[in-house]
């Protein structure tokens, strides 16, 4: 194998494709060849390096410089100076927005300083698509310990130590439902990988498969081994491309390494692992419509006992972790359980990944311990909000969660925490809103979203979130009244104790914590008509001031419907009856004349 001098990592996740990180990556390779420089410098695309906001990235090692939003066009200038010449191109560094100086090191970014990745610990440092670099970072190492050094039950146990729990929203202790699916008696059982993540803005299992596939494979093995199950499954929305073929050369390598199939590494241990591909239905998240779906039914959930542990995949015991929990299971094992539960907080053990997006500086996939807070999360990691605007909320936990607050900026980040607060920590999402959102059309947004994704099995999902979602409606028009808001609460609470599942059972969240958060916001909608946020149309009104006013016509000009009227040099006025509230009379005027009331 070539001994390179240096190595340049290049982001190859969803994000950084869709700006244009594949033909940079060609274009660096390009210009290496024709410099007679490919036997001393590597190129390798790697997984999501975290910082979306800065994008793409080119990573040079060994010297660990860190360049942000590198274009092909950049591409020679990287090669010629700092390859080359070893002068680093400035301009491409990190700029940091306080001291207004450039930052080379990714270690001295604010936005790395208080991650710890452990989930995430091979994305963005091994190319995702070669075995040997897994392996190079103690890849399968965990694997072959399990085998040849401890019984299933001893692997169960350290996981009960660890901590470890369900990452996928729900929180159970993964070494106690191992265990639990692992005394089930059958011929057959499964291990199910749930890697359906459905949430608005969520992309944390994707990056991770993109980024690392080997870690997801590795634990699935193990856990195979733990409960006695020889076949794998993961259940993959289809519209994860690059994570689907990013996993399938994973699969086929592992094979070819004698890590999946029968007698692996030399002993009497069998397992495989085949994908399966969900349609985008967010309820197949949950565990049991996710296995109905695999096996070619409806995705709709049922009562729980019997649990899957017991009665899963075609009534055989499956066990189901989500991607990130099972990407935290290798290094537990290397590192040991005492080491993993020193992490986080006391019910609430290692970290937890995040996708951070909204009204943040900086929008991306962050990894923090368990019990870090909000506001350090927001400000410290994020960045704070844009354009200076002030933080008004919040959302932890997607469609399920609920809308945080200024008073809750100083809580710790972990399932109790977050559930007393009104919220949740659910998959990890995490979406940030400022002075400009209106928290009565955030709450329709999401309930939009859980109407839309329902199953529709049970009343209480179909039809209550519907009238909420009317209720809501009703109000971002300026039509609701002071009772529909005590129908709001009355509603949610019924629908909350009464779904089958856990999308019905915390759908209402949004409209709650909203409510608990920003009644006055509700209030405002009912007795005056107003949305201070300036979101709902419905409610809006643009107006002239006739003292700004000085007749340019460019209002006039680019109103769609002509609603606006008045003489050149003379004070225009807006027909409120034929004003569509596009906004465009607000974007072309130069003089401050158009506000909103």
């Amino acid at each position: 194998m070539a001994k390179y001098k240096m190595h340049l990592l290049v982001c190859g996740g969803t994000a950084c494709h869709a700006s244009e990180s594949e033909r940079l990556l060609d274009t660096l390779k390009t210009i290496i060849a024709d410099k007679g420089l490919d036997s001393e410098v590597q190129v390798i695309a790697t997984g999501c390096f975290g910082f979306c906001e800065k994008g793409p990235i080119v990573k040079v090692m060994p010297d660990n410089t860190f360049y942000t939003q590198v274009t092909p066009d950049d591409a020679r200038e990287i090669i010629e100076e700092h390859i080359i010449k070893g002068r680093k191109v400035n301009r491409l560094l990190y700029l940091n927005p306080e001291s207004k100086e450039h930052v080379s090191d990714s270690k001295h970014m604010g936005f790395y300083k208080k991650q710890l990745r452990i989930a995430l610990r091979n994305c963005g440092f091994i190319d995702p698509e070669n075995i040997d670099e897994y392996i190079s970072r103690d890849g399968y190492e965990a694997l072959a310990k399990c085998l040849t050094e401890m019984t299933p039950q001893q692997v169960i146990e350290l996981m009960k130590k660890s901590g470890l729990r369900g990452r996928g929203g729900g929180g159970f202790p993964t070494g106690l439902k191992w265990e639990i699916t692992s005394k089930s008696v059958s011929d057959i059982k499964y291990v199910v990988c749930n890697a359906d993540e459905g949430d608005p803005g969520a992309f944390m299992d994707r990056s991770i498969l993109e980024g690392d596939p080997h870690s997801v494979i590795e634990a699935m093995a193990i856990c195979g081994y733990c409960i006695g199950a020889s076949n794998g499954l993961v259940y993959i929305r289809a519209e994860y491309p690059l994570a689907i073929d990013r996993l399938k050369i994973a699969i086929k390598q592992a094979r070819e390494y004698g890590l999946l199939g029968n007698g692996i590494l030399g002993t009497g241990f069998n397992f495989d692992i085949e994908l399966r591909y969900g349609a985008g239905a967010f309820v197949c998240g949950e565990e049991t419509a996710l296995i109905h779906s695999m096996e070619g039914k409806r995705g709709e959930p049922t009562m729980k006992p019997p649990f899957p542990s017991v009665s899963g995949y075609f009534e055989k015991p499956t066990n189901v972790n989500n991607v990130e929990t099972f990407a935290n299971v290798p290094v537990i094992i290397n590192k040991g359980a005492e080491w993993y539960s020193a992490i986080g907080s006391e019910k609430s053990k290692g970290t937890k990944v995040f996708a951070l997006a909204g009204k943040i500086n900086n929008v991306g996939l962050i990894e923090v311990p368990m019990g870090t807070t909000l506001r350090e999360v927001i400000y410290e990691i994020g960045g704070g909000i844009r354009n200076g605007k002030k933080f008004k909320a919040v959302q932890t936990g997607g469609p399920s969660g609920g809308c945080l607050t200024e008073k809750h900026l100083d809580t710790p980040i972990d399932y109790d925490n977050l559930i007393a607060s009104g919220s949740m920590m659910g998959s990890g999402g995490m979406i940030v809103m400022d002075e400009d959102d209106c928290m009565v059309s955030v709450a329709k947004f999401y309930l939009e979203f859980t109407v839309e994704e329902s199953c529709g099995k049970c009343t209480p999902c179909r039809i209550g979130n519907k009238r909420l979602h009317e209720i809501l409606d009703k109000l971002t028009k300026g039509n609701g009244t002071m009772e529909d808001i005590d129908r709001l609460k009355n509603l949610s609470k019924v629908i909350k104790d009464t779904a089958l599942c856990g999308l019905g059972q915390t759908s209402p969240n949004p409209v709650l914590s909203t409510i608990d958060n920003f009644l006055d916001e509700y209030v405002e909608h009912v007795t005056e008509k107003k949305c201070r946020a300036g979101q709902c149309k419905a409610l809006m009104q643009y107006t002239i001031i006739p003292d700004n006013c000085v007749g340019c016509t460019a209002c006039a000009r680019n109103c769609p419907v002509n609603a606006i009227s008045g003489e050149r040099k003379g004070i225009h006025t807006i027909n409120q009856e034929v004003c569509i509230k596009c906004g465009a009379c607000l974007e072309k005027c130069k003089f401050n004349a158009v506000v909103i009331k």
